[in-house]
């Protein structure tokens, strides 16, 4: 649906315009607000961010509408303007124009011609929006991918690629905010997303740093993959930079509750499955990786208790050289047939 501000002055436009445009105001193709001068109009973007465009006058009291042409840049820059005004003339034309205009109509209004031009600016400002959502998309991207990924994705061979399936030797790694899930309860949804983000942001810079890659956020906790030399002693590493990090969080006060941030986390490596997973239907999949090398990663972080780092017994003996551990106990993960031996990294 489309949103749009009619400006101006005459009393009986307002009876009109919904007179004429009463079926696609009845099918929600157009939602009309109104306002009598471009003082008022500037009120309504503000109470309306999603406006889409303007249908305005030129000659109003209080703010004529070329005053308001210029305004909107400053007001909302996405909204574009449809000057409708019986000065057709030139200069008039012109000014509105140079101000920011996108399309001008000439009174008394042709409502055919009317209906086609709004139609033509609510698709450019449509555009302009997924533009802008795209912009945004990409910066996202560039975030959390590598630049030579993001050069490759330029190429014909990449949607090729995306259906290559492939078995790695790789480490994977859950790490998951302990306690988080209480604290929802307690405090505005705004905090609690800021509060979270504000510690993945703190997790995924580990996690970077140490060349690993963040497969996904799963509620409060983080997937991540490490590939290449020394994946396994990567992962480790990047756990207890976490673990030391999170240490010097000081408690967060949450409602009633106080909230010290602990994570608990699953490591294992070994061979998986990596590929493009998901629904081609839908459009949606995810470049990740499967297997039970992956299942029991995740089911180790389940038994890893708060400030745990939880390793199984071959992941053990590959790290114990480099890394301090301890026996964990036996733990029964499911879909294994016997008890799997646990070993807690210390340092």
């Amino acid at each position: 649906m489309a949103k749009i501000l009619v400006v101006d002055d005459e009393a009986d436009l307002e009876l009109l315009v919904k007179q004429k445009f009463r079926r696609k105001i009845r099918e929600n193709v157009y939602e009309f607000i109104f306002a009598q001068n471009g003082e008022e109009a500037l009120e309504k973007v503000k109470d309306h961010p999603d406006l889409d465009i303007i249908l305005s006058d030129i000659n109003m009291p209080v703010m004529d509408g070329l005053t308001l042409l210029s305004r909107l840049p400053e007001a909302n820059p996405m909204i574009k303007a449809v000057v409708v005004s019986a000065y057709g003339d030139m200069q008039n034309i012109r000014t509105a124009m140079n101000r920011g205009a996108f399309d001008f109509v000439c009174k008394p209004v042709d409502f055919e011609d009317l209906d086609l031009t709004m139609e033509k600016t609510i698709l450019h400002v449509r555009q302009l929006q997924e533009t802008i959502k795209a912009i945004k998309e990409n910066n996202i991207l560039k975030m959390y991918v590598d630049e030579n990924v993001l050069n490759f994705m330029t190429h014909k061979e990449f949607e090729g690629s995306l259906m290559k399936n492939e078995v790695v030797d790789a480490t994977v790694m859950f790490i998951d905010v302990c306690g988080f899930t209480a604290i929802t309860e307690q405090v505005p949804a705004n905090t609690v997303v800021n509060l979270l983000n504000g510690l993945f942001d703190k997790i995924v810079k580990e996690i970077i740093a140490q060349g690993g890659h963040v497969d996904k956020f799963m509620g409060d906790a983080v997937m991540a993959v490490y590939r290449g030399n020394y994946h396994l002693d990567r992962a480790i590493d990047t756990a207890l930079a976490v673990k030391a990090e999170l240490n010097k969080v000081q408690e967060i006060n949450a409602g009633e509750q106080v909230f010290k941030p602990e994570i608990s986390v699953g490591i294992n490596s070994g061979e998986m499955v990596s590929g493009n997973i998901g629904s081609a239907s839908l459009k949606r999949l995810d470049y990740t990786v499967i297997g039970d090398v992956v299942n029991v990663a995740q089911r180790l972080q389940t038994v890893a208790k708060a400030g745990q780092i939880i390793i199984a017994e071959h992941v053990y003996h590959k790290a114990k050289e480099s890394f301090k551990c301890q026996s964990n106990g036996e733990f029964v993960l499911k879909n294994k047939a016997k008890p799997v031996h646990t070993y807690e990294v210390l340092e």
